[in-house]
């Protein structure tokens, strides 16, 4: 039996499983194809599998007379990529947007449209470098985000948008974003001129902490590979990789010529983090935004004693580590969290209504062997009261190591009642031990 004997619902099946290239190569058979492969309930499910439409929408948001124009749209705006790329990349942007506007509204605004063609090429120009190919479709996707107005308050923000994230440390506040293509110009040039590396024109700023603690990740355009800079950027310009130089692949262009993806492969690792719950949005002194302290085993220990839950988790920050310092060269935050379960302190069938912490002993390895056994009163200097139902008592500190790896395990001593008035004898609560290591990928 011919093509010709085929009914329309059949053809719709096979060419819905055939994919929009077959459909439109089977559109040049004859009058009868041409309008199978026409039919726009059929370009409506090509636009909704590979663009992820539910509407007829062009690369700019505007509406498109029917779903097979839209997908035309589409191709024809990034013809000079490759489609399987064109599609990762906009995957990758759709993950993260999508987590935001669920967990992270306030973020999604600051996001900027797509750049043009023309505006990539003015910025090459300008740096005089040439973007990877995935990097150059991430902006055509989105070009950063819109920074804030640093001159608007003369006080803390009251929210933190930098869709990197970042962290609290004593007086250290971390809070990264993706820069546009405008912002990367001018802190190129400034930024390169201060650490004596515009010999390294290859080297480009693309994310950044918009706060008063500086941490700098740059793009090596001739690469492909990102990096992050660490206490010696200013004086030695020293850096970290981002992404493991085993996991980077590289994508061909119509030249045959190799480009790397590792800006795209990091964002695909952080919108995973976020989808998976890794990290997650914390709100501290009325400041939303997201943390990079992890929140899910194995990188998040937990462990409850007499009803007290403590959940620890450290983070990697290569902003303050000093590779050239043989005994200190790695420092690592850890975030402590602390609750008290509803039923309460139990001890011995004994139920206390509230319980506060006296004293700390913690046991840090490099590797498996002990270099450091502290004991001491508080934690950074508070006594913390836990009563069932409130929030969780947070607070970070940090360590150094020698080592690329390790570990933090401990315990709290505490009191029935309050120091003041204890109801009864001091009791251990464990600290599980919590994994500190150089992660594979550097946020």
């Amino acid at each position: 039996m011919g093509l010709e004997n085929v009914s329309g619902l059949a053809m719709h099946v096979i060419l819905s499983k055939s994919g929009p290239t077959e459909a439109a190569a089977v559109a040049c058979l004859g009058k009868r194809f041409r309008a199978w492969a026409s039919d726009d309930l059929l370009w409506a499910q090509f636009c909704s599998h590979e663009l992820d439409l539910t509407s007829p929408l062009d690369p700019d948001h505007n509406p498109a007379p029917s779903f097979k124009a839209a997908y035309q749209a589409w191709r024809e705006s990034f013809s000079m990529y490759p489609w399987p790329l064109v599609l990762r990349v906009r995957r990758c942007w759709g993950r993260i947007k999508a987590w935001l506007a669920v967990n992270f509204p306030e973020a999604l605004p600051t996001l900027r449209k797509g750049a043009s063609e023309d505006a990539i090429e003015d910025f090459e120009k300008a740096l005089k470098v040439k973007l990877p190919l995935p990097t150059r479709v991430l902006y055509r996707f989105c070009d950063g985000q819109e920074l804030p107005d640093e001159g608007s308050s003369g006080g803390m923000p009251s929210s933190l948008l930098g869709i990197i994230g970042g962290y609290t440390l004593y007086d250290h506040l971390v809070n990264v974003f993706m820069l546009p293509l405008s912002q990367i110009i001018l802190d190129t040039k400034n930024i390169m001129d201060q650490i004596g590396l515009s010999s390294r024109s290859k080297y480009i700023v693309v994310a950044a902490s918009a706060t008063y603690s500086e941490k700098l990740f740059f793009l090596n355009c001739g690469s492909g590979q990102l990096f992050v800079g660490t206490r010696n950027l200013v004086t030695d310009g020293e850096m970290l990789p981002c992404v493991p130089d085993t996991l980077i692949s590289s994508v061909h262009d119509r030249s045959g010529s190799q480009q790397q993806d590792a800006m795209l492969l990091w964002l695909e690792e952080h919108g995973r983090r976020l989808e998976e719950g890794i990290i997650k949005v914390r709100q501290q002194r009325k400041m939303r935004s997201i943390n990079l302290f992890p929140e899910e085993p194995p990188l998040c220990t937990s462990a409850i004693t007499n009803g007290v839950k403590v959940r620890a988790s450290a983070a990697f920050l290569p902003e303050f580590s000093n590779l050239q310092d043989e005994l200190e060269k790695f420092l690592f935050a850890y975030s402590i969290r602390m609750s008290l379960s509803p039923d309460g302190c139990v001890i011995n069938g004994l139920t206390f209504s509230s319980c506060q912490l006296y004293w700390r002993q913690w046991i840090i390895r490099a590797n498996d062997a002990i270099v450091s056994n502290v004991n001491g009163e508080a934690v950074i200097g508070k006594f913390p009261l836990l009563r069932p139902g409130e929030a969780e008592f947070v607070y970070e500190s940090c360590t150094s190591l020698r080592a690329s790896k390790g570990s933090v395990e401990g315990s709290f001593t505490f009191v029935p009642g309050r120091l003041v008035d204890p109801e009864g004898a001091p009791f251990p609560v464990e600290v599980a031990r919590f994994p500190l290591q150089l992660p594979d990928y550097i946020f």
